[in-house]
């Protein structure tokens, strides 16, 4: 199981915007195929900084996940209004694999 963490830095006069995208995310994503953990907006200290968290099986099923998801009618609206109202000044994202124990499994 891979963890794709999504570092987003918002544009603070549109924290509400971005809520309606991680509403949206919150419907979309788990029946595209990803386990959503969820969506972190802004609430004290940096008000810039927002987090998109979910698990995927591997780098393939991200892949196949990615393709259902642009073809997914929410989906695509989604993206498009993002890119309309123009909060999100910067996305990254990471893929982690769970390292602690015990939780994390034994080789």
């Amino acid at each position: 199981m891979l963890t794709c963490i999504i570092r987003y830095q918002i544009d603070p006069t549109k924290k509400a915007q971005f809520e309606t995208y991680a509403r949206n995310w919150g419907q979309s994503i788990p029946r595209n195929g990803a386990e959503l953990v969820g969506y972190y907006a802004p609430h004290e200290g940096s008000t810039t900084l927002a987090y998109g968290i979910y698990n995927v099986p591997s780098l393939a099923d991200y892949e196949s996940y990615r393709a259902r998801l642009a073809a997914d009618p929410l989906g695509r609206e989604n993206y498009e209004f993002a890119q309309r109202e123009g909060f999100l000044l910067r996305e990254d994202r990471c893929f982690f694999k769970l390292a602690s124990t015990p939780h994390g499994e034994q080789s």
